[in-house]
């Protein structure tokens, strides 16, 4: 099922699958130089991995959000990620991040109108990320993503494992503190705009679903905003370094815009609805 669904998910900012060894069960994937986000923000020291700078780490977010939605938007059902996590956010040369292991996601059935969800009998993910209600009952639903991704942008802001970590976040935005929770090893974070993150990752990351963020209105247009920001400061400051320690990457403007991804997205997607058969059919990759 898992080989399915992988041979069949052809887009720039998914992990592209190559081949797949069925006699022991291997699968081959392309190569990501930079290792997965959960590696630059946790493993730095022991892997040798350079500091993520803040106008990284603001395109990161914006990427998975806008690759996210892209899964959500898929027709005729929506797909549901259901592992999302650093160590499935991998990084090319140029810091640009992919989504991987879409294998273990879900075609979810529309129960009821707008309501998306589906009954699972176990779940994948690592703990800390997984959507409380689907731990309760097994429901599944796009908001169990968006749960997963909150958890992620404070990861991004602060650099801390995901215990409690949306709980904590909340109560020094309430205290006008967060600024003490933000990573260290970055000394120019723009406050404003990373309490404006903040405050949207503890929204996705409510434990109720009916309270979290509606992806497409709500939080897709502050990344947005997010990234252009970044993206600007990059432009600014061009001569300086965007990974701590090391060159600079390419010109920031070269990169489509959010807007822009998530318009290719939908086309591609659109254009490939159209060409392929409505069930995939099973096979080597």
């Amino acid at each position: 099922m898992q080989i399915d669904i992988l041979s069949c998910m052809r887009h720039p900012n998914m992990v592209l699958l190559l081949g797949a060894c069925l006699e022991y069960g291997i699968l081959i994937y392309e190569y990501m130089a930079n290792g997965s986000l959960e590696d630059c923000l946790f493993k730095k020291k022991k892997k040798n991995k350079r500091v993520l700078s803040w106008q990284l780490r603001f395109r990161i977010a914006a990427k998975i959000g806008t690759r996210l939605l892209f899964l959500h938007q898929t027709k005729p059902e929506p797909l549901v990620h259901r592992d999302l996590k650093p160590g499935n956010i991998l990084l090319d040369q140029n810091y640009v991040s992919k989504i991987s292991d879409v294998g273990l996601a879900r075609l979810v059935p529309a129960v009821a109108e707008n309501v998306t969800q589906c009954c699972m009998t176990s779940a994948t993910e690592t703990f800390c990320y997984i959507d409380p209600k689907y731990q309760q009952t097994g429901m599944l639903g796009v908001k169990s993503d968006v749960y997963s991704l909150g958890i992620i942008f404070l990861q991004l802001l602060t650099g801390r494992a995901p215990m409690g970590l949306a709980h904590h976040a909340e109560e020094s935005i309430e205290k006008d503190s967060f600024v003490q929770m933000l990573d260290l090893s970055i000394t120019d974070w723009p406050l404003e705009q990373a309490l404006c993150l903040a405050k949207i990752a503890v929204k996705c990351a409510e434990l109720r679903r009916k309270d979290r963020l509606d992806l497409a209105k709500l939080v897709f247009p502050e990344l947005d905003k997010l990234r252009d920001f970044a993206e600007q400061n990059m432009t600014m400051t061009m001569t300086m370094p965007i990974i701590l320690g090391c060159t600079a990457p390419s010109p920031s403007h070269s990169e489509p815009s959010v807007q822009q991804d998530l318009i290719s997205d939908l086309q591609l997607a659109h254009s490939e609805s159209s060409s392929a058969p409505s069930t995939p059919t099973k096979g080597k990759p």
